[in-house]
This record gives C-alpha cells, structure tokens and sequence, in this order.
C-alpha cells in the first residue's frame, strides 16, 4: 500500500507498481475543469486518481488488458473520495475504440517503450513494459480517433522512445504543444520526457528539463513544488 496526502494505492496484483514516471505525468499533465479524461494503461490507477484530485468534475475511465491491474484500480478507486467519477475496464485500446462512441478531452498514458530488449519471465509484467501488445502506431492511431479536436494527449516516455513517438506521431497530424525533460540530477543526463501532443501545431520549442535531486541527492525545489499535493513527506 502506497500512501498519498488524499488517497492510497495498492498494486499488490498490478504488474506496473506505482513510480516516479507515473507520479510525473499525474502532477505535471495539464487540466481544465469539466472535462472527460481516458487513463490508457492505467495499472493500479495511480494517475487516474491524481487527476481526480487536481480536477473538479472531471469523468475518468481508466483501462487496462491486465486483469490483476483492474482488480487493484477498482479497488483504489472504490476506497477513494472521487468514486462517483472513476471508472475501471479491463479492455485493450483498440477494443475500447471500437466499443466506445466517447471522445475524450484529455487522454493519458505511461505507456510500455521496451522495443527489444531482454524479457522477463513474468508475462504480465512483460505486456506491460513491452511494445509487443501496444505498438507506438497502434497507440498513436487509437488516441487520434478517441480524442476531442481541441483535446490533449499526455505521456512520458524515455527519451529516445519518446522522440521516436513525438515523430510518429506527425505523420498522424498529432502535434508536440508542450515537452520537458527530466534527468535525476542536474549532472546527470535526460533519462525521461513527458510531452503533450494534440492537433493543432502550435510547439513553443521550449523544452526546460526538470531536475528530480540536488547533486546532495535531496529533492529540488521544482520537483517539490509539482508533487506536493500528493506525497506525504511534502
């Protein structure tokens, strides 16, 4: 059980435990009020639920293909004071796309990057680090189709992945808007990005890098100030 100043988690039966990547996107993914909000790879829900926070009446749906990753996220959001608009389904994107009629304002993802790289001997914990069952393009395609014209999608990869990703995503006419970079510590070099994309084409090109620790391996000030609605020693 992981617990947050107003909610807490268990992803005891999620392949993908709560993280800082997850955190990231949760705090950092910008919002509106009044908005239809989809969670794709949602495991235990901790993104979901942070969005339920920072947002008033916002309505979220939170997918995911594995089935102990829903049964932790129906559980946390069942126990959470946002029940009444969270909404778990065990169900593949492109199966979602096809059953839904929904567009979405915001969409959201931590999605699996490992393209090829040594597996593990955990099934479930590989269809949620691996390319293998969701694809960038397939994401890309499906997001296009279920998002808002004035909508967003946020996500936050690896650096190299992401870049790939952002590229993909054009030829799609899905657009970066918004970039920033995250490295563990200022000497050290960008390990993550979290990125907005939508379809209009308006980048700044700005892309600030957000440094997680100090060189004295305390937190920095800016990763403070973005997570401190959320992590209890805050």
């Amino acid at each position: 059980m992981f617990n947050f100043k107003q909610f807490s988690v268990e992803d005891s039966s999620s392949p993908m435990k709560v993280g800082t990547d997850g955190v990231l996107l949760g705090a950092w993914c910008p919002t509106k009020e009044n908005v239809s909000i989809l969670d794709i790879g949602t495991g235990c829900g901790v993104i979901s639920l942070m969005l339920a926070q920072r947002i008033n009446n916002a309505t979220i749906k939170a997918i995911d293909i594995d089935k102990g990753a829903i049964e932790n996220a129906k559980q946390n959001f069942e126990l959470s004071k946002w029940n009444n608009k969270l909404t778990a389904i065990e169900c593949p994107i492109q199966l979602f796309s096809q059953i839904t009629s929904e567009k979405f304002d915001i969409i959201v993802s931590n999605p699996p990057f490992f393209v090829e790289s040594l597996k593990s001997n955990k099934n479930h914990r590989n269809l949620a680090r691996h390319t293998d069952s969701l694809p960038f393009e397939t994401l890309i395609e499906n997001v296009n189709y279920l998002i808002k014209d004035d909508g967003i999608f946020a996500c936050i990869l690896p650096y190299n992945e992401g870049y790939r990703f952002i590229d993909i995503a054009k030829k799609h006419n899905l657009f970066c808007s918004n970039i920033i970079h995250i490295a563990n510590k200022p000497s050290h070099t960008v390990k993550r990005i979290l990125f907005v994309l939508s379809k209009t084409e308006n980048y700044t090109m700005e892309s600030p890098t957000l440094f997680i620790r100090n060189e004295d391996n305390t937190y920095s000030n800016e990763y403070l100030q973005l997570t401190k609605d959320f992590y209890t020693f805050i």
